[in-house]
């Protein structure tokens, strides 16, 4: 019986990537495949894994209610890893910088965040997560002025033209 895609965009079956580690049967064993069980966490609303996951500090600003209220409320695309810095096997820190694609009410979202891991008494946790906001649009050419002549070709001005 084929069962279905994990959520996590790993291309993998849901019960060989993320599911064990969702029940508490396996433990991750890097700081992406704990990336990858938490934001499957949130499609399948396991806010329970969610608060299990994460450090300390974390754990003490949880506030599942709102946490569930945001799963629930969203439908989940897919995740993107864009980079992963240390956390294997080896390592007692990571960061993984990702894309989450999820929209509410039918608008599309993109969280993007760079994560920071760490070993907590053997376990990887979330410790801590910094969102990365887009670069700004610098202009290639000169700004119009309103009494330029409009670049739409028609010969009036800017301001009487398309800059209404």
């Amino acid at each position: 019986m084929s069962d279905t895609l994990c959520p996590c965009g790993s291309g993998k079956e849901f019960t060989a990537c993320c599911g064990p580690i969702l029940d508490l049967a396996a433990k991750a064993e890097t700081a992406e495949q704990l990336m990858r069980a938490r934001y499957t966490a949130y499609a399948k609303c396991n806010i329970d894994f969610l608060y299990a996951s994460a450090g300390a500090e974390v754990q003490a600003e949880f506030d599942p209610e709102s946490s569930r209220r945001w799963a629930e409320g969203s439908e989940w695309h897919g995740m993107q890893i864009l980079a992963t810095e240390k956390g294997g096997p080896a390592d007692d820190e990571g960061v993984i910088e990702f894309i989450a694609h999820y929209s509410v009410n039918g608008t599309a979202f993109e969280h993007h965040e760079r994560s920071l891991f760490q070993r907590v008494e053997g376990e990887w946790k979330f410790i801590d997560g910094e969102l990365v906001k887009p670069e700004p649009i610098v202009r290639d050419t000169p700004k119009i002025g309103r009494n330029d002549p409009c670049p739409c070709g028609s010969g009036k001005k800017y301001k009487k033209c398309c800059g209404k």
